[in-house]
């Protein structure tokens, strides 16, 4: 199967191995893992779970005596982002599920990262300590305080050494701005605003400004019985602070300026792909709704994700996009089982790796599909405890649709649609990859020789 990728294919991007099998985050349904991203070093990968709480790893520093760490994430901290809350005015519960984080490149020693729930985002400082204060005058080493009848000199206070200490202390809280549940958040490239987008809006906040949002998006009809679409995705240009696209329900994107109004409910530029009418079905409108889309790191195409393609648009072509690749078709004949049990509604998400050339994107059966844009080439691999051990390569799988299926195939009446990646992230330079498959983690890397 590699024999035809030629030596760069083999040894780099199409021979992912395990780095330390699975990180197994628990067992119970809040510990599902939501999201997963990295930062913009590729140091740290944070993980969110439906448990409101964020996993951050780090990664291992080189060691002589053992080479083969360096790819290596341990777990650097983890703490609880979002509590569940109950709107008292609305009678609504409101989940701690992390449905989104996002790094901020980092400044000084402390790092820093924006995570949000349904309706609340808040900034995160996480930060070493590894000395304390000690000496204190008014109080004693446990931080009670002395008696002042006790106090007969005065002592300076001196910081001793202590075991390293990760913190993770709330800076800011952004709330109160979402009547529906948050789908996306960006972080702008002028690093003093972000955006946060609902279903029918998005707003776009100062860092330093937790009580005023300006709304810059805002679809909701005046009678919402004439409502025909909702914002499934958003994210800010890498490069142009004032650019921004969202996807809608429709499989439409709109591209939007912000130099043109102060709320740009008239996009700049409006990305649709033509509906063959032989391909229409009573699916065809839910299959189509982009549940993600994403800015390539070169800021000249967007991708997108709908049910059964990922999609590759270039910026100056608003008409149909440039490269489509079929994630897997082979459940076109499954559609309406798959509307029985909801997975249609599944909203998968897709990744570029360092340099554009290759995409990736999640499925059923826990496998992960990538795709090379100068090959055309295609694999599909599966991230699971039975398959996988460290260090070990991983092997290509194949869906067999019909007929007599060979060894190494699967049916696809034989695929679990209980198992599914919906959230995977690629390293910002290197080829490590992290899939998240329910409540496990697996992280991969190109093949070290």
């Amino acid at each position: 199967f590699l024999a035809g990728f030629g030596s760069l294919m083999q040894d780099v991007l199409w021979c992912f191995s395990q780095v330390k099998g699975t990180i197994d985050i628990g067992v119970t349904e809040a510990d599902i893992i939501s999201t997963v991203e990295f930062n913009h070093t590729g140091e740290l990968l944070a993980t969110g779970d439906k448990g409101g709480r964020v996993v951050i790893f780090q990664r291992e520093q080189e060691s002589k005596n053992q080479p083969h760490r360096r790819g290596e994430y341990n777990v650097y901290s983890t703490f609880q982002s979002h509590e569940p809350e109950f709107d008292y005015l609305k009678s609504l519960e409101i989940e701690e599920k992390i449905n989104k984080i996002r790094w901020l490149p980092q400044q000084n020693a402390a790092y820093f990262l924006l995570s949000t729930n349904d309706k609340t985002v808040k900034l995160w400082k996480v930060s070493e300590r590894d000395k304390r204060p000690e000496g204190y005058n008014l109080k004693d080493e446990d931080g009670r305080l002395r008696d002042p009848s006790m106090i007969t000199m005065l002592r300076v206070p001196v910081l001793r050494p202590m075991d390293l200490m990760v913190e993770a202390t709330p800076r800011r809280v952004f709330a109160n701005a979402h009547t529906y549940h948050i789908n996306s958040i960006s972080v702008n490239s002028d690093y003093e605003t972000y955006m946060s987008a609902d279903d029918l809006r998005i707003n776009l906040w100062n860092f330093e400004i937790t009580n005023q949002s300006f709304n810059i998006v805002d679809i909701k009809p005046a009678n919402m019985e004439e409502l025909t679409e909702v914002i499934t995705a958003a994210e800010f240009h890498p490069h142009h602070c004032n650019t921004f696209v969202y996807s809608s329900s429709k499989g439409t994107i709109r591209l939007c300026d912000m130099r043109t109004a102060a709320l740009c409910d008239r996009h700049a530029k409006f990305f649709e792909e033509p509906e063959d009418p032989s391909n229409r079905s009573f699916f065809s409108e839910i299959i189509s709704s982009i549940s993600d889309v994403k800015f390539s790191h070169s800021g000249r195409y967007i991708m997108t994700r709908d049910y059964l393609t990922v999609k590759v648009w270039d910026l100056n072509m608003e008409n149909r996009p440039i490269e489509t690749y079929q994630v897997h078709d082979y459940l076109r004949s499954k559609l309406c089982s798959l509307y029985e049990n909801d997975c249609i509604f599944d909203k998968f998400e897709c990744v570029w790796n360092g340099t554009d050339s290759v995409i990736m994107t999640g499925s059923y059966n826990n496998f992960f599909r990538m795709f090379d844009r100068n090959t055309k080439r295609d694999v599909t691999l599966e991230a699971s405890r039975e398959n996988s051990k460290p260090r070990a390569i991983l092997k290509p799988r194949k869906v067999c649709v019909g007929g007599k299926r060979r060894k190494d195939e699967i049916s696809v009446d034989s695929l679990d649609f209980s198992k599914k990646i919906l959230h995977t992230a690629w390293h910002p330079s290197e080829n490590i990859i992290a899939v998240a498959a329910t409540n496990n983690l697996y992280i991969f890397q190109d093949k070290v020789n």
